[in-house]
């Protein structure tokens, strides 16, 4: 698979919805994770991130224009160990709760399908990177309707065991814009990375669509140590 540009599958997509990506940086030493959401409606828009132990959760920016939270307030990333789960949805603390049970990652998302805001069906889409004595792997997963059939879950799982160096991986919920808006299709994107994060947050926040975007989460651990650098950017401060 050609590695493509990140900067350009982002400013040549109005929306791509919310995304998650995992890699590991050119000098292979620190592993990457970042999540972004977008929104169409002011309600989708009106959210910001905020740290959460060591993780993060959406939160209304103006809590007075909150109107439905169900499926746009959740906890994004948690921490479970030497385990760092990145989804867009409540599936994070299924995975979680599951995987402290002894599930695998695979195991607990069995437990769930897309959602079901019809007649969209938004995919959900979920990661997992695991660092330990020095190894680094990660998994993605997406839920998606059949063709927009809610009556059928297609689940696709794709694990990355020793990732190259300069390398992550994209999935995304929506193809493009739409009405409906038509969901994620293939396999995750073999897109690059940056040794900085701050470059590399600003690289992700400045070719996302200026009206959609709404806030972005970018974390690179080192794989040696485990220690950790987070950056946050929300459009709303």
């Amino acid at each position: 698979m050609e590695k493509l540009s990140i900067a350009n599958e982002l400013s040549s997509n109005a929306y791509p919805g919310r995304g998650i990506i995992l890699g590991r940086t050119p000098d292979g030493t620190k592993a990457v994770a970042a999540y972004f959401i977008m929104g169409r409606s002011e309600n989708s828009r009106n959210r910001v991130f905020v740290q959460d132990g060591e993780g993060i959760r959406t939160q209304a920016f103006d809590e007075s224009k909150l109107v439905d939270p169900s499926l746009i307030i959740y906890a994004p990333v948690r921490v479970l160990g030497n385990k760092t789960i990145v989804t867009n949805g409540d599936q994070t603390d299924t995975i979680y709760e599951l995987m402290d049970k002894q599930m695998t990652f695979e195991q607990s998302l069995r437990t769930r399908e897309f959602e079901p805001d019809a007649p969209n069906y938004t995919p959900r889409i979920s990661g997992i990177m695991h660092i330990e004595n020095g190894k680094y792997n990660y998994a993605m997963s997406i839920l998606k309707s059949n063709e927009g059939d809610p009556s059928s879950c297609n689940r696709f799982n794709f694990a990355y065991n020793n990732p190259a160096a300069g390398e992550g991986h994209f999935i995304h919920t929506y193809k493009c814009d739409g009405n409906p808006l038509p969901s994620f299709e293939g396999e995750p994107k073999r897109v690059n990375v940056e040794n900085d994060i701050d470059v590399y947050t600003a690289l992700l926040w400045d070719n996302l669509n200026e009206d959609n975007k709404v806030s972005l989460f970018v974390r690179y651990i080192d794989i040696e140590t485990g220690k950790y650098e987070t950056r946050i950017v929300n459009k709303n401060c």
